[in-house]
């Protein structure tokens, strides 16, 4: 029988599995959707148990595909979207749905806790999107659901609890509550005795730990030998760096999917400012510098649902090809969803600058994605100042998939830009854990070696760069000179409401 491992990514939208195999070939791959669920303004949510089920559909259909072939399962990991509080009773069952990375309900208990400890805690900025924020919210207007919990946990943890039984956290995914304290890789004890929480907090394990194996119920259910063994995983950024081959001091990674992300790894810690965030990786000794755009594949998936609905990616990324560098003097901020860094605003909204009466829809397709692009090399720019040894960035996610994309970005950052053979994300970092926790590899950079390969490298255009760091200035100026308007206008909408002619 030939051994395989499985990499399951639990992102917001779908779970992915990965059946990979020791010379990191997907030899299969499932996914199923996930719904979310945005009662008011600002919330976000999903039912942990819907993971649960998602994952569990994914793995079987995928077991399905494999039965009585030469393959065995030998092991499993995971990736998971970050931040997001699950709370859990006496019995380990979800007392509320899960508040998502992208919930702004809890900016009140960000202030307080700006009040306590300034700016910054435990090397990361207060932003309403990690999970301490959020448990303040739920102590302080549903306390009923509070005084039940017994313990919370992150998402891609709850669905290994599903599967195991054993109730844990993961580093990596930990260092992006404002509870861990990256220094004694632990949990923070002054944080948590301040908020009165240490009774809440889990065991914490390695990304690489083996935490144990299947339950035989699962094993059953999902066509698995009860000798599966699970292993602990990342979150997502991290997993996706994996799999990516960014593992080492100065590597670099831009991802775009929902929101974006731009990552550099590094040993010392250093006192980042403009919400740049530092969280621990999955690989022993190394963290990241990271910088997160809310909306950036939202952005484009927003734009095409409204401009291009008949129409296929592809289309949009065709049109904005004939457009020029500048989009004929037009500037996009992807603030749909607030933004993250370097602003740390959740009332911010997106805006078009310098419409004219020249500029077609192949103008306004390329301003979003160079929008998204300056979103994303502001928070680079930004890390650059304190590695500026960089020379090259690994690009995966959806503006991977466009070669005009690529060298835009190559143009933009003014870098060489990598792009892999086999792009999986978040899902092929997961299955590099499993292989490695299962015992095919000596350490996880022989693995990588193994598991990763690169197609194509953009090298920048040093003209066009010139032209898009005059655009990148004005990008820059517009947070100044719009977030006052937005505000107001989210204000009225919040208070007021549309008008309605009721005649």
């Amino acid at each position: 029988m030939k051994p395989l491992v499985l990499g399951i990514d639990l992102g917001t939208s779908s779970v992915k599995v990965i059946a990979v195999d020791q010379q990191g070939s997907i030899v299969t791959s499932s996914s199923e959707p996930i719904s979310i669920s945005q009662p008011q303004n600002g919330y976000s949510e999903q039912n942990p148990d819907e993971w649960v089920q998602a994952t569990k559909q994914a793995i079987q259909t995928l077991t399905n595909q494999l039965n009585n072939s030469q393959y065995q399962i030998e092991g499993m990991s995971f990736s998971g979207q970050m931040h997001g509080l699950v709370l859990l009773d006496k019995d380990n069952h979800p007392i509320r749905p899960a508040i998502l990375w992208n919930d702004t309900r809890n900016t009140e208990q960000c202030n307080e806790i700006k009040a306590q400890f300034g700016d910054k805690l435990l090397g990361n900025p207060i932003l309403e999107g990690f999970t301490l924020p959020k448990l303040l919210w739920v102590k302080a207007h549903e306390p009923q659901h509070f005084e039940k919990a017994e313990t919370f946990i992150l998402p891609k943890d709850y669905v290994r609890y599903a599967l195991t039984a054993k109730v844990q956290m993961e580093k990596s995914d930990a260092s992006g509550t404002l509870l861990y304290n990256s220094e004694s890789e632990a949990w923070d004890k002054e944080t948590s005795t301040y908020y009165e929480i240490k009774h809440l907090l889990p065991e914490l394990v390695n990304s690489t730990d083996v935490v144990g194996e299947v339950t035989e119920t699962v094993a059953q259910e999902l066509n698995l030998p009860t000798s599966t063994k699970v292993i602990a995983g990342g979150a997502d950024n991290a997993c996706g760096a994996l799999g990516a081959g960014i593992i080492g001091e100065g590597d670099a990674m831009c991802s775009i999917g929902t929101s974006g992300v731009v990552l550099v790894c590094q040993k010392d810690y250093s006192d980042f400012q403009n919400n740049i965030h530092y969280f621990k990786h999955v690989t022993p000794d190394i963290s990241y510098a990271m910088g997160v755009t809310l909306a950036a594949g939202f952005s484009l998936d927003w734009y095409k649902r409204n401009f291009y609905a008949e129409q296929s990616f592809e289309d949009i990324t065709k049109d904005a090809e004939s457009s020029s560098p500048g989009a004929n003097g037009l500037v996009f901020t992807p603030y749909l969803m607030g933004e993250r860094t370097p602003h740390g605003d959740a009332k911010i909204r997106g805006s078009f600058i310098g419409i004219s009466g020249k500029q077609t829809r192949v103008d306004f397709s390329r301003a979003v994605i160079e929008g998204i692009t300056y979103s994303l090399y502001e928070s680079l720019d930004y890390i650059r100042q304190f590695y500026p040894a960089i020379h090259t960035i690994t690009s995966i996610g959806g503006g991977a998939k466009s070669d005009f994309w690529l060298q835009l970005q190559a143009d933009v950052f003014n870098l060489e830009v990598k792009k892999l053979k086999h792009e999986e994300g978040p899902s092929m970092g997961a299955a590099i854990l499993a292989a490695y926790g299962v015992g095919w590899f000596d350490s996880l950079k022989d693995c990588v070696e193994t598991f990763i390969q690169y197609d194509m490298t953009f090298k920048p255009n040093t003209q066009k760069h010139e032209t898009y760091e005059r655009y990148f200035k004005v990008y820059q100026d517009v947070y100044q000179n719009t977030k006052q308007m937005t505000a107001d206008l989210l204000s009225i909408q919040q208070n007021h409401g549309g008008y309605t002619d009721d005649k």
